[in-house]
């Protein structure tokens, strides 16, 4: 009974038998197709292809090379030194924060030696980092001129001489001669000075903004105020809040302040009630009465 059964499961009608065929014949064919032939992809060899791999290995060192030179450090003014500017120098915290509260000073250094003893940096980091100072044209002319040999006593003496100018009548050529003004600063001096209508001291060179110490003692020993020019004077009594702003001397808070006082008080009488307005310059109160009519 049982091998009867699995007869059945071996008669094939002849349409069977031929599918059967057909199918082994497909896959000792195709078996022999996969044994005989060579599937493998053939790698495609170019005659220049080690002269361009030479010549991209060059293109590369040349990007490495340029690179490089980006984190080449550049001349620079060790007074205009940030935090991270000096962080990337090596300085410590504290170095830079004694070079930051010399400037605030408004003080300027001239020298290595000058910088050294403000921020303590070791004598090590300022081997490496001195090279890169650049201090002002006026600063390094200086410095030439004194260790000059052909700089005689009696040029020095012929200096001392030199007859002042008046400061009111100078032109730019006249301000250019000075070291460290060059011609942007010979323009700015020139337009405050026709703002105000004239300089009435050479101390008002201090509110002349970009004036180091230096030059504006230059300034003094080449040019003063021979008399006091003919001022349109401001009247401190009748004169709007706007005019009152555009003066040098005030701007428009302390103008609203003037304004304020004038008006609670009764006129200004002289600079001696104007010292009594809050933030008002009395430092600069006799300077400031000279441009003002009471």
């Amino acid at each position: 009974m049982i091998l009867n059964t699995v007869k059945d499961y071996f008669k094939f009608s002849r349409e069977q038998r031929t599918g059967i065929f057909l199918l082994l014949t497909s896959i000792i064919v195709l078996q022999m197709i996969y044994l005989l032939v060579d599937f493998s992809v053939k790698e495609k060899y170019f005659p220049d292809q080690q002269k361009w791999l030479s010549l991209q290995t060059e293109i590369d060192l040349l990007k490495k090379n340029r690179k490089n030179d980006y984190s080449t450090p550049y001349s620079f003014n060790p007074n205009f030194i940030t935090d991270f500017k000096g962080y990337k120098l090596g300085m410590s915290v504290q170095e830079i924060d004694r070079l930051l509260a010399f400037r605030k000073e408004n003080k300027f250094m001239n020298s290595s030696k000058e910088f050294q003893n403000v921020t303590k940096v070791s004598d090590s980091l300022l081997a490496v980092i001195s090279p890169y100072f650049k201090f002002p044209d006026w600063v390094t002319n200086k410095k030439q001129l004194k260790n000059d040999k052909n700089f005689s006593s009696s040029s020095f003496i012929a200096k001392e001489k030199t007859i002042k100018i008046d400061i009111n009548e100078a032109t730019k050529e006249d301000l250019i001669k000075i070291y460290g003004i060059g011609e942007a600063i010979s323009v700015r001096i020139l337009k405050q000075r026709e703002s105000l209508g004239g300089f009435v001291s050479m101390e008002q060179m201090e509110d002349v903004w970009g004036l180091s110490p230096e030059v504006i003692k230059n300034l003094n020993a080449h040019f003063k105020v021979s008399k006091i020019p003919n001022l349109v004077k401001i009247d401190i009594n009748n004169v709007s809040l706007k005019v009152l702003s555009q003066f040098f001397y005030f701007r428009y808070a302390l103008a609203k302040e003037i304004v304020t006082y004038r008006s609670m008080n009764g006129n200004i009488r002289n600079v001696e009630d104007l010292t009594k307005i809050k933030d008002f310059p009395i430092e600069k109160a006799n300077i400031i009465a000279l441009y003002l009519e009471f």
